[in-house]
């Protein structure tokens, strides 16, 4: 470990000269990334760094978009666990913190393919055994910032932002213009985050690393985030409960394979947070509502088979059938001013 971090600082010595004799006019860009994503093991980027990065985003659209250009550069490019997880860790600030022009160049269609698409799921520092592991949680959390994403695009507004944060109000009355099918999609993608979080790496020890838990502890405010929206929106489905009728059998069903996931999520949640996101409320409510939708389901399919026994019954009571003709006898019935001739099977009229 001691020769990979000489290694990184006589790296970051070298791209920090190499910007600083830059001539296009983005030094301070280049600069203010490469300070935050340093090749350091052992710590995060500071509070001072990540606001330097931010602060480019307070200038020119230009000069926002080149910041995100540079900062993606910076993370396609590293073949260092460490720098990539300052990297995805300064792009989940810009997410929290940062002005709406940078998260504006930030979410330029990152789940089709755009150019600034994470696409981290085959990294790997193979430089030892140790940066193995770590580059699991560089694909873990290069996920979580994608869900992050795509959530933000599914609710309409971005997730642990100062400006949405704890508008609990406004959450609420959006919620009760949802229709029925709208609601339930939501929860689906909302659950779907928590699930992608529950994914992390085993080797949670890691964490002793102050990078990796700045990370875990950045995942888990995205977490107390997902919950409150996750309890605004299972609170309205169940105030909807005796009313839900906009929800298709199949629509039905995925709710409540969606709140049997986020259930079984429970233990490696209290795991991985040890506790601080626990939420007891949360998971009663959830159970309670799971319990109530699971009743209107059965209810339905109880009255889909009376419904279909019933017509059978229908059917049944004006078939016809005369013991007393032989095989290939005819039995004569009016049909519209017409006679038809029936065999001695049963027939329906």
């Amino acid at each position: 470990m001691a020769r990979i971090k000489f290694i990184g600082i006589l790296k970051d010595k070298a791209s920090i000269l190499k910007a600083t004799l830059c001539i296009n006019g983005r030094v301070s860009v280049h600069l203010a990334v490469l300070r935050a994503t340093t090749h350091d093991p052992s710590r995060p980027p500071s509070e001072t760094r990540i606001a330097s990065v931010l602060a480019l985003g307070l200038s020119s659209r230009l000069t926002a978009c080149a910041c995100i250009e540079a900062l993606m550069d910076r993370l396609h490019v590293t073949r260092s666990a460490f720098v990539a997880l300052k990297c995805l860790l300064t792009i989940h600030n810009i997410i929290s913190k940062g002005s709406f022009i940078l998260k504006d160049q930030l979410a330029y269609y990152p789940c089709f393919g755009g150019y600034n698409f994470l696409n981290l799921s085959m990294f790997c520092d193979n430089s030892d055994l140790c940066m193995l592991e770590y580059s699991s949680w560089v694909r873990w959390y290069a996920g979580v910032i994608e869900q992050n994403l795509m959530v933000s695009r599914a609710i309409g507004y971005y997730l642990n932002s100062t400006k949405t944060d704890g508008n609990k109000r406004d959450k609420e009355e959006r919620a009760l213009a949802l229709l029925d099918s709208d609601l339930a999609m939501e929860i689906e993608v909302l659950v779907e985050f928590v699930v992608r979080i529950c994914d992390a790496p085993d080797s949670l020890e890691l964490q002793k690393n102050n990078l990796v838990y700045e990370v875990v502890r950045a995942a888990g405010e995205d977490y107390r985030s997902i919950q409150r929206e996750i309890v605004v929106r299972v609170k309205e489905v169940g105030d909807r409960i005796d009313s839900v009728e906009g929800l298709s059998s199949d629509e039905l069903t995925r709710l409540i394979d969606a709140l049997e996931r986020l259930e079984s999520c429970k233990g490696k949640l209290m795991l991985l947070f040890v506790n601080r996101k626990r939420n007891d409320g949360l998971w009663e409510l959830v159970k309670e509502t799971k319990a109530r939708l699971v009743e209107m389901k059965e209810k339905r399919e109880e009255k889909r088979v009376v419904v279909f026994m019933g017509r059978n019954e229908s059917a049944e009571s004006t078939q016809c059938w005369n013991p007393f003709l032989e095989p290939g006898q005819l039995l004569l019935l009016p049909s519209g001013g017409a006679w038809v001739g029936l065999g001695p099977t049963p027939i329906a009229v």
